[in-house]
């Protein structure tokens, strides 16, 4: 039986009672369809889970009487940055929901020149609450018991110039000689530039190129820039992280 994980913001402890509100309560309550008894795990992105079981439920919430606390499973040893050029709709919240399951640490979604999305500033913090929300959901999914840290978004030349840089810096560009899954060495932590649809411009890629990024192919087949994303994270982990 699949445990039910329940994000929980705030801190808890082990022997305690918790009562969900909101969205929460609603979604155990009428979405799972649990009641007094049922098994569920709570978690505040803290990495430690939480074990419980339902003890009342009733008009907008859910008590839960939890156990003790065990640790949460471990998280990737390779550090990976996702810096994304900002996709449309749907494709970026796939490319948050599944860069959360292959276990990224740090998404930054990134403003390019050809980016088809435009925020001002109001509505770039209504959809940072947005994707914080589609990494919780796929942290509750996955097992994930730290959450990934969701950044504003930035435009490119202000993620370019950000201090410290991750140790290795890579790219994806169309026609780049090396392969990303033949880069040798021992990795601790990376950040993985993905352009928006349409990718980077010519000018983008050799500004990215003189911070250091180093440009990378996943073979010859053109991928959307969604598919590009979670192939190339997939590759990362499966070589220098926990993947497989």
């Amino acid at each position: 039986m699949r445990m039910i994980r329940i994000y929980t913001p705030g801190e808890l402890r082990s022997a305690e009672s918790v009562r969900l509100q909101g969205t929460a309560a609603a979604h155990v309550s009428r979405v799972l369809r649990l009641r007094g008894g049922d098994p569920v795990t709570l978690f505040n992105g803290d990495g430690w889970e939480y074990p419980g079981t339902i003890s009342a439920s009733g008009s907008g919430f859910v008590q839960v009487e939890v156990s003790e606390r065990v640790a949460g499973i471990a998280q990737s040893p390779l550090a990976l940055t996702l810096a994304q050029g900002v996709a449309r709709g749907e494709r970026m919240d796939m490319v948050m929901q599944k860069a959360t399951e292959l276990g990224v640490a740090r998404i930054v979604p990134l403003l390019t020149e050809r980016s088809v999305v435009r925020l001002d500033e109001k509505q770039g913090q209504r959809k940072l609450a947005h994707w914080k929300a589609v990494t919780i959901a796929a942290c509750e999914q996955s097992g994930r018991s730290l959450l990934p840290l969701v950044e504003a978004p930035l435009s490119l030349d202000e993620w370019l110039a950000q201090e410290p840089a991750p140790a290795r810096r890579l790219t994806l560009a169309p026609g780049a000689r090396q392969s990303l899954r033949d880069l040798g060495g021992t990795w601790r932590d990376a950040a993985l530039l993905i352009g928006p649809e349409g990718g980077l411009t010519d000018a983008e890629q050799a500004r990215a190129a003189h911070a250091g990024y180093e440009a990378c192919s996943l073979g010859r087949r053109v991928l959307r820039t969604e598919t590009a994303a979670l192939a190339a994270l997939a590759v990362l982990q499966a070589i220098h992280g926990d993947l497989g």
